[in-house]
């Protein structure tokens, strides 16, 4: 318990999979979308580092991908519901650690752009996939709308990142030395959107 409390205070994918086995990548991936404080988790590299461990024989590729989808459905139910009950008063709140009012700016930004599928497209955007399920939740859109789209996303998102890893991971041999590098690609890639979005208006201005 200890060493993957470590792992996950020092952010590493490769030594979270290690530790926190099936159990701890589903409670990763809950708390990313279902708790405030998961706005900091490495999702995106945490799913591929465990695709590509599975690829090496460590994990089942089908549990993995099970326990992955179901958790991050969950977790986007959970962050619908926090902000259907108390949403709007806490985005009223000044900024804090976990917190700040650009991570909502940016994810309303969003949600103007691609209307209902930004649940699914915010899975693959950091933050954004934190802050997405709340205002769902906060806005007009009904559970069940939600829902549809929840699973959409959670599937493509969980099984897509997780398979990326896999079959890397299956080609390669030793590849999780590579983790590092190809996290960075990952992180990179992820805020593409905001990068290319941010110089549109420049454009434009």
């Amino acid at each position: 318990m200890l060493s993957f409390l470590s792992a996950c205070a020092n952010l590493d994918p490769i030594a979270m999979v290690k530790t926190g086995s099936y159990f701890g990548i589903a409670f990763l991936v809950f708390a990313e979308s279902g708790l405030l404080v998961g706005i900091f988790l490495p999702g995106d590299s945490l799913l591929f580092a465990a695709g590509l461990l599975a690829g090496g024989g460590l994990l089942s590729l089908g549990s993995l991908v099970l326990v992955v989808v179901i958790a991050a459905i969950v977790g986007d139910s959970v962050g619908y519901w926090f902000g259907a009950n108390v949403g709007v008063n806490f985005f009223k709140r000044k900024d804090s650690f976990f917190f700040k009012q650009e991570y909502l700016k940016r994810t309303e930004r969003f949600y103007k752009e691609y209307g209902g599928r930004a649940v699914i497209l915010a899975r693959f955007v950091p933050i954004v996939r934190t802050i997405a399920p709340i205002l769902a939740g906060i806005g007009s859109m009904t559970y069940r709308t939600f829902l549809s789209f929840n699973i959409i996303g959670g599937a493509l998102w969980g099984a897509g990142m997780i398979l990326l890893g896999f079959s890397l991971g299956s080609i390669i041999p030793d590849s999780e030395r590579y983790i590092l590098p190809i996290s960075l690609v990952i992180i990179v890639v992820s805020f593409l959107p905001f990068f290319t979005n941010f110089l549109r208006k420049g454009k434009r201005s």
